[in-house]
């Protein structure tokens, strides 16, 4: 089954789970005696959303919890080690030359493992590419290894996730048809796989996070993986730093260094600066100044900097 299939299957899912949810939970109040003395209790067909907060992050765009262009050690959802949370997000990026739009679905499990699959579509705007377009398929887990983002705020321990990504590149369409081999790259799919540390300073209200990823992807695996400068997997570097203005909004920063895969495209690294607002737990709104670097600059000899804004909507529990 396709990815972007699976992805409506598990959003109906969630619907349905958290529906039946309601009605066991209603079923079992009409059917139990009122007990004026008991206190509040809670269902266990229902996520709890026992967690802070912001402290699921938002989506980035390539699926799970955390930044918009970096996962954190964050896992999807507001459900504690008891239950469960999910959510799911749309995002949109315009530069200069180039169209970026992404939704994804991320559920977390007892606050241990997540598990994501997104879609993204990637077009030309104007150039000798115009109208070519790309969409890629993502598949992702997540597994909290140790550390706990609130509760550890006596020593320097942060919580620590390991992570993968299988990315499926469906070819380019429009102005080409063809598989994104035909732009020099070694293979149209890969496994990115990554080790992030997030850690919360709830006195400075500052959170800061570091992921180290393995990869083989150009323009996050838009233009495939490997190439003919270079065919193995590079270690990259990504960093987030984020400041909590209130317990409704964040403001901060993020950088990605990227491989330089293929001679086609001259890549360089990503960074962004965002805002992010969250008026409830069940939803969230970001907004940033991205600037993606070059994008096949040596093919279309289109701006050196794709920069732009971006915008992202997610909603869950």
């Amino acid at each position: 089954m396709k990815p972007t299939k699976t992805l409506t299957l598990i959003a109906i899912f969630l619907g349905l789970l958290q529906a039946a949810g309601a009605q066991a939970e209603e079923a079992t109040a009409a059917s139990a005696a009122p007990d004026i003395t008991a206190g509040p209790s809670s269902s266990p067909y229902r996520p709890d959303m026992g967690r802070l907060l912001a402290t699921q992050g938002v989506s980035s765009v390539e699926g799970p919890a955390g930044g918009g262009i970096t996962p954190w050690a964050l896992i999807a959802g507001y459900g504690t080690r008891d239950s469960y949370g999910a959510n799911v997000h749309y995002s949109t990026l315009r530069t200069q030359d180039f169209g970026f739009d992404t939704a994804g679905v991320a559920v977390g499990l007892f606050d241990r493992v997540e598990l994501s699959v997104a879609t993204q579509n990637f077009r030309a705007r104007s150039g000798p590419l115009d109208s070519l377009r790309v969409n890629q398929d993502i598949i992702g887990v997540k597994v909290r290894l140790f550390g706990n983002l609130v509760y550890d705020q006596e020593d320097w321990m942060p919580q620590v996730s390991i992570g993968a990504e299988y990315k499926h590149n469906n070819g380019l369409k429009g102005l080409l048809n063809a598989s994104v081999t035909a732009l020099g790259a070694k293979s149209d799919s890969g496994t990115d796989f990554y080790i992030s540390a997030t850690k919360l300073f709830l006195s400075q209200s500052l959170l800061a996070n570091v992921t180290l990823r393995a990869t083989k992807a150009n323009q996050m695996g838009l233009l495939g993986f490997g190439g003919d400068l270079h065919n193995s997997y590079s270690p990259e570097i990504e960093g987030s730093l984020a400041y909590l203005l209130s317990k409704n909004w964040a403001v901060g920063a993020e950088y990605r260094t990227n491989p330089h895969n293929l001679s086609a495209d001259n890549q360089k690294d990503y960074y962004d600066a965002f805002v992010a607002y969250f008026p409830t737990k069940n939803i969230s709104i970001t907004a940033a100044y991205v600037n993606l670097g070059s994008i096949v600059a040596p093919v279309t000899h289109n701006n050196a900097r794709q920069n732009g804004f971006y915008v992202s909507l997610q909603a869950g529990f």
